[in-house]
This record gives C-alpha cells, structure tokens and sequence, in this order.
C-alpha cells in the first residue's frame, strides 16, 4: 500500500509498504479522509518530538475491514474516528486522570504508523463509532475539534462570557464555534487575514480584528475598545510568538488565559509575571484532548459544528507532501487528504 512516510528531518515522501495486519486488540481500518495539521510541519521541520521513520498523520477516519481475534465489540464496515493519543493507564499521571500528560504518551501518526495512509491499525479502544451518514470529511474533524474541546472545558466558560480567539486558522475557527455554544456572546477573533475574519463572523464570531491594522490591545481592551477593560477569556490559537505575548495583556484582571497553539519546541517569549501576579491571571495551557473525543464525535455528528466552510481543499497522497512542506496558503483553512482517490 502507498503510505507518506516521515523518513527523518525534511524528508517526507510517499512510499510503498506493507499493508499492515491488526493484533488482537487492534482495528484495520481503511483510511478514507485524514486532516493536515499544523503540528505535522512541524514534524516536518524536527520542531515537534516523533520517531521516524513513521507514517504521518493522526486527524483520521474510516472503515473497519478487519479486527482483532479479542476484538468482539465493533463491526466490520463500520465507521470510525481515531483518537490517536495512546496511554499507558499506569503511570501515575494515568492513575491521576490526567491521561494527557502520561509519561509514556505514543500517538497515531507520530510515534507509530498514521493516517496518511491507505489503511491504518490502531487499539480498538482508541476508536469512536460515527454514522455511515456522516460524510467521512466531516470525520476527520473529530480529532481537532477534541482538542478545542479540551481547551474550552478548561477555559471555564459561562453564559455571557466574553472571549478572544487569537488566529483564524482551523483551531480559531473550531474554538470560535465552542465558546458560542458553551454561552459565550461576546466572541472577538484575531487575524490579519480577512478571508479568515469573514469566515470567523460567518460561524459565530460577534466581531473580528485585524491586529496589523492598528495596537491591538487598545481596539479591544482599550477604554474605547470592543471591550474597555478585558475579556473574561482569552484562547491563543495561533501559536506564534506575537499572539501569546498578547494574550495576557487582552485578559480583564481575574481572568483565563489559555495556550491552545502550538509553538515550535525550544522557542521562548517575554511575558510580565508582575501584571500576572497584580491582576492575577489564570494563564493554563492546553494538551491534546483528554476524555473528550467522543463528546467531539457526537458534536460533528449532530451537525452543530460548521465543518464544510473550513474545508480548502482535498488532495491526494502524492500531494501531500507538498502541502506539508509549505505554509498554509492565503485564506487557506484545512486542507484534508484522501488517501483513496487517484
């Protein structure tokens, strides 16, 4: 089977291996839609810990064709979505419940075979059913939308919260959607891109911000701001230097600051643990999607997700690495591969 391979460093191509063979508590699933994420640049680029060579991709969904002879509890031909984050149980992060921290972590796509893939085998408990009605598209979302799910339960929302989305890519966009329906109606994203900010308004956000346009501390929390003061919540999603140096500067005094995006590993930035402590801040941080990919299933099976207006593009295997060796392109929000299609 044809499979895009991450052989070390800046080297990802597709390759020819092994259709791989389910142990017995194991699922073999037929890859029919796996998302492009931002942490697979930077696996890419060695700015994410992984073990290559390993098959790249851990946003995924498909078919199960075979399991495992200790396998009884899921049909062949059903469709599922993989939570591709695999715990020990044992180590005492495990035993403490706080299963995303778990000192032997090994995820789907990182540290063993994923789903840039025409077939995949992953731990049967790793896998949640979704409808055969769903469109498999709408499947690759799952994995995502779990970790803005995580995210958003530690935000602490309530009903007539105000929130600050820092980025307009998927993560901005999914957590826009999330802090609607948890009660917030005050919902302010942040880009520079304004295909971005008018898709932001389009799923829920009440205003939008271009930060190059002017300071954005003082367009939002300004004394003649959106919201003069602060906000209640602050998510930063684009992980870059420049939004998480800004997000505890946007945050009201007593308020949540929570670091969703992902920074290259070994790059710092300056922040003021004084404002910190004087106004004090809950500043948390955001790890995968502990407990929570079955709840993410159910939300994109219930259709209360706006999932097709965050779809660029579908491309093939073959494509793939390409997409992967670039920077998203202008206005471009998930690009999704199809490991199926010609």
């Amino acid at each position: 089977m044809k499979a895009l391979r991450l052989k070390g460093i800046g080297q990802l191509r597709v390759a020819e291996v092994p259709k791989p063979l389910p142990g017995p508590d194991d699922l073999l699933v037929r890859v029919e839609a796996c998302g492009i994420c931002g942490t697979d640049r930077h696996l890419l680029h060695g700015e994410f810990p992984s073990t290559p060579p390993v098959t790249l991709g851990h946003e995924f969904c498909g078919i199960v064709e075979a399991v495992g002879s200790r396998v009884s509890d899921i049909a062949i031909g059903a469709r599922i979505t993989g939570d591709p984050n695999i715990a020990c149980g044992t180590c005492p992060q495990c035993t403490a419940g706080r299963i995303n921290l778990c000192r032997n972590l090994r995820a789907i796509g990182i540290h063993r075979d994923g789903g840039f893939a025409e077939y995949v085998v992953m731990p049967r408990k790793q896998a949640h059913d979704i409808p055969l009605s769903l469109a498999p598209v709408h499947g690759a979302f799952c994995e995502p939308l779990a970790c803005c799910l995580h995210g958003v339960d530690m935000a602490g929302i309530r009903a007539g919260s105000s929130v600050v989305v820092l980025g307009g890519g998927v993560i901005g966009l999914l957590v826009v959607q999330l802090v609607r329906l948890a009660g917030a109606t005050t919902v302010i994203l942040s880009t520079r891109q304004a295909a971005k900010r008018r898709l932001a308004e389009e799923v829920g956000a009440t205003a939008t911000v271009d930060p190059s346009s002017t300071d954005i501390i003082e367009q939002i929390a300004g004394d003649t701001g959106l919201v003069p003061g602060g906000v209640d919540v602050v998510i930063e999603c684009a992980g870059v230097a420049e939004t998480v140096m800004q997000s505890t500067r946007l945050a009201r005094s007593g308020g949540t600051v929570v670091i969703l995006g992902v920074m290259p590993k070994g790059e710092t930035v300056e922040i003021e643990p004084f404002d910190i402590l004087f106004r004090e801040l809950r500043v948390l941080g955001s790890f995968i999607n502990p407990f929570v990919h079955r709840r993410a299933a159910d939300l994109v099976a219930s259709g209360a997700i706006e999932i097709d207006k965050l779809i660029s593009r579908r491309v093939t295997l073959g494509e793939a690495a390409n997409v992967i060796a670039h920077p998203p392109a202008a206005g471009e929000v998930k690009v999704l591969v199809i490991p199926g299609r010609p």
